[in-house]
């Protein structure tokens, strides 16, 4: 089993930033992909950005240019730096992991954390 801790949402103004961290514990050894999703108000989650333990990186389009993931397999930790928030990133922000290089249905979640951008 892997735990997942999420920390360093809050309220930013627009044009702001946040980082969140996500912390693993447990059997971390097994997990080569880690990732952040979103889940705004009413609608469906949405997967952010992944990393892979060789530190390959994706991005979806809404937020490539702006949110940036890394990952400290020391700490084994994972970041996801955010930068020029917008409204529309309102929403419950997720860590996961997964013991594939795929993370559209993974393993393991964090309990979330709230991010709420102001206009």
């Amino acid at each position: 089993q892997v735990q997942l801790v999420e920390s360093g949402g809050g309220l930013v103004q627009a044009g702001g930033s946040l980082r969140l961290s996500c912390a693993a514990s447990g059997s971390i050894l097994s997990i080569n992909a880690m990732g952040w999703f979103r889940q705004p108000p009413g609608k469906q989650r949405e997967l952010l950005a992944t990393i892979l333990r060789s530190g390959m990186t994706n991005y979806a389009d809404s937020v490539k240019g702006r949110f940036t993931i890394t990952r400290d397999n020391a700490k084994n930790t994972v970041y996801l730096q955010m930068n020029s928030l917008k409204p529309e990133d309102t929403a419950v922000y997720y860590c996961a992991a997964d013991k594939h290089v795929y993370i559209d249905y993974p393993d393991y979640w964090g309990q979330g954390t709230q991010v709420t951008v102001s206009s």
